[in-house]
């Protein structure tokens, strides 16, 4: 249950995370010399701008007639005119330097991140003294602490330092307080376009930039604690306790951030540090133990190597290092996103570059979605809900877009959104790349989630009053989207696969129509709609309009390779390997396509798989398990999950392309995204519990190698707690706890008995193929028997 090592952190990959939803550290654990990488996930560049194109609609036309007229390469030029702007970048807030004065000649090293608890910790002695730190980012007081403890008396002498890469002053506040503040930039240019002047801020009297303040204070057992503006001074001290906060302006800006972070570390440091300690560590283990993963023992040899040796020697045939990467996952969750703090962006919370990979923004084609994939099966539902607020704010937004792109109802938004909800097409008003910037896909994408957490906690209140009026919307802009392809059937038109090209007789295009992505996130979004309606009893006419261009939408195609087609027609792919597996989201995320609903489709879709190959990205790896997982292929999804258990030695400067993971187990596309470590998590619960049909499924995909073990806590559709234990590769005992009642299906594929709390046999109606039916009391439970 922790990732630890025998050395400092060499670069930030090494380094070790913590957070609280709102901040996050990366720690070193160097010992002369410590840093913490510091974020603050208000901090954007900025301010909100008008991003949509007036011109986008007047070429909506041509556009289409192109296409119709299959002159593919000339509609990609054309779409160019229909972008808009970049979005903004997620910045860093600065470093904590600690500068000690005992010198680097160590023993006894040790750092470690606890994941039961989530402390991270550095030991080390120097001569006869041992000193220790506990770094923790407290959700209950909103700050970073952090205890320097030494064996012997008055050894503890060093000054802090607060710096930032941003325009930044740092000043004494009163005796005891270091003060960081400064302005975000108004604009960054995303780090993967070249530009004389990439950074720009504004005049900081009249710039409406989003404003900064980092403060930190300390209290001393023993010696001596001074501030000066040129840091904090402890001298001649046994234990100091040190509490940093950091805040902005970005929501309120009639307050400034000073008065956020003096009340709170003030607050935190008149409480005992063991206070502290304590609350931090009730708040996360209330989310964090309500899942145990069992996976077998791990050999004493593997559990005491160091992370990143046990990574390198052992990936996925290490059981141990399994758990630790799916219970990673949801530590990473539950430090990154709580209720009112920002969704977690392609970093979550971590990041060190003012030019950010991808300006660390939301990726909305697939990686923001999977950030979310194991809030709901792995119980941390309060944690989904940063992505609902994101929703909202975009469904506000993106009717903008709708109108002024291409003058529909409704909302949409494409390929990224940030702080600011951006919704239009990226792209700089025609420097982007319509394979991946056209695509008015991502608001229905998104809209998924606001189903899917009814769909696990079925609230009505919440499905009346947040869900359904966005969702409604989305498919309100669907609708108007889709258009008559001449022969009765509806497509969407210009329409993209994101990322991936297709071979035309002039060169590789990403602009048809009607591509399999489009039409199966279109089905999916109506699908929920319709039994939203259903749900709430409302809206019958709209529901049957619904349902009528349901039953129109373009069908999905087989191709000569016998693989589900991404696109309307045959094309060949300009990259048969392609990260992006977009056209089956039908299976994962999605559930349009099943083994018993459509056989053919389903078929064909294993076989596009097949051909991707099992290479990729870290977090396209992840995916990959998921799908492998709804295939049923344990075996296969573990392959996977070991192609992602790779070390990648960002130290090193390897030549590295494919995905792994650092030596702090973070996800490496490469370069860093967070997106892959919850894909895993994500992949590793679908392999044991599945809910996207009509059933909870026990076991669907059991690896293999995974003889025994045992999972409690995971959650299924329809307000299921689940745990389950196997042995010898078969479904030995389980638990059902019914949330709010109802009838729930199970499917075993050996015979199960089920008894209530009490003990007594449920009368379970039975079907062929291991289904057993029966309703369920508010809160009751169910032990099941294999």
């Amino acid at each position: 249950m922790k990732l630890h090592y025998r050395g400092p952190a060499r670069v930030w990959t090494e380094a070790l995370p913590i957070g609280n939803g709102r901040l996050g550290a990366m720690i070193y654990g160097s010992v002369e010399n410590e840093q913490l990488q510091l974020n603050e996930d208000t901090l954007w560049s900025g301010p909100n701008f008008n991003w949509n194109n007036p011109e986008a609609l007047a070429a909506l036309p041509e556009v289409r007639q192109l296409l119709a007229q299959e002159k593919y390469m000339e509609a990609d030029q054309l779409c160019k005119r229909m972008m808009g702007a970049y979005t903004q970048s997620y910045l860093p807030l600065g470093h904590l330097h600690l500068l000690f004065e005992h010198g680097n000649n160590t023993n006894d090293y040790q750092r470690e991140l606890r994941i039961d608890d989530a402390i991270s910790t550095v030991n080390y002695r120097i001569g006869n003294v041992t000193y220790t730190r506990e770094y923790f980012a407290s959700h209950p007081d909103q700050v970073i602490v952090i205890k320097l403890t030494a064996s012997e008396p008055g050894k503890i002498s060093f000054h802090a330092k607060l710096s930032s890469p941003l325009r930044h002053r740092t000043q004494q506040d009163g005796a005891s307080d270091l003060v960081l503040s400064g302005i975000a930039p108004e604009h960054v240019a995303p780090s993967y376009q070249s530009s004389d002047n990439p950074i720009r801020y504004g005049d900081e009297s009249t710039s409406k930039a989003i404003r900064f303040n980092g403060r930190l204070a300390a209290s001393a057992d023993g010696g001596t604690v001074e501030a000066s503006s040129d840091g904090l001074r402890v001298s001649g001290a046994t234990s100091v306790v040190l509490v940093f906060d950091a805040a902005t302006d970005f929501a309120t800006k009639d307050e400034q951030p000073a008065a956020r972070t003096s009340q709170r570390v003030h607050a935190a440091l008149s409480r005992p540090y063991e206070e502290l300690r304590a609350r931090h560590i009730s708040d996360y283990q209330g989310l964090f133990s309500r899942v145990e993963l069992d996976l077998g023992a791990a050999s004493e040899q593997a559990e005491q190597l160091p992370t990143d040796q046990r990574i390198k020697q052992n990936g996925a045939s290490d059981p141990g290092l399994v758990k630790l990467l799916f219970d990673f996952g949801r530590y990473l969750m539950i430090a990154s996103s709580r209720p009112g703090t920002q969704a977690t962006n392609l970093q979550g919370i971590w990041n060190q570059e003012t030019r950010p990979p991808w300006s660390s923004n939301y990726t909305i084609n697939i990686n923001t979605q999977m950030n979310y994939w194991p809030a709901e099966t792995c119980a941390l539902a309060e944690c989904h809900e940063p992505m609902i607020d994101l929703i909202e704010k975009i469904s506000k937004s993106g009717r903008e877009t709708a109108r002024i792109h291409y003058g529909a109802r409704g909302w949409t938004a494409h390929h990224n959104t940030d702080i600011w909800g951006h919704t239009a097409p990226v792209g700089d008003f025609g420097e982007g790349d319509a394979a991946w910037a056209l695509w008015p896909m991502g608001g229905p994408w998104m809209a998924q989630h606001l189903w899917e957490h009814y769909a696990f906690n079925r609230d009505k209140a919440y499905l009346r009053d947040k869900a359904y009026p966005i969702l409604k919307e989305s498919a309100m802009f669907c609708l108007d989207w889709l258009i008559d392809d001449g022969q009765g059937k509806l497509i969407t038109s210009p329409s993209t696969s994101p990322e991936h090209k297709f071979v035309t007789k002039d060169g590789f295009s990403g602009v048809s129509v009607a591509s399999t992505m489009d039409l199966s996130i279109i089905w999916d979004l109506f699908t929920n709609c319709i039994e939203a309606s259903e749900e709430l009893e409302v809206d019958a006419e709209w529901r049957a309009e619904l349902a009528a261009a349901k039953e129109r939408l373009f069908p999905l195609q087989i191709g000569k390779y016998g693989q589900l087609q991404e696109w309307y027609k045959d094309f060949e792919d300009e990259d048969q390997f392609h990260r992006h597996v977009s056209h089956l989201f039908g299976v994962y995320p999605g559930r349009q396509l099943t083994e018993a609903g459509t056989p053919e489709l389903f078929a064909a879709a294993r076989r596009s798989l097949e051909r991707r190959g099992d290479e990729g990205t870290g977090w396209s790896l992840g995916w990959k398990t998921g799908l492998w997982a709804r295939f049923g292929d344990g075996n296969r999804a573990l392959a996977l999950v070991n192609n992602l258990l790779q070390l990648v030695d960002e130290y090193a400067k390897e030549n590295y392309h494919r995905g792994g993971v650092y030596a702090n187990l973070f996800d490496a596309h490469p370069p860093f995204q967070i997106d892959g470590n919850f894909a895993a998590t994500a992949g590793i619960a679908e392999l044991l519990l599945q809910s996207h049909q009509s059933y909870v499924w026990l076991l669907p995909s059991l690896p293999e190698a995974w003889r025994n073990g045992s999972v409690k806590g995971l959650r299924a559709r329809g307000g299921f707690e689940v745990g389950i234990t196997w042995v010898e590769g078969k479904l030995h005992k389980a638990s059902v706890k019914s949330h709010v009642g109802g009838s729930c299906t199970l499917r075993s594929a050996s015979p199960i008995t089920i008894q209530d709390a009490e003990g007594n046999l449920i009368a379970a109606e039975q079907t062929d193929g291991g289904f057993y039916r029966f309703n369920t009391h508010i809160d009751g439970s169910y032990s099941i028997t294999g």
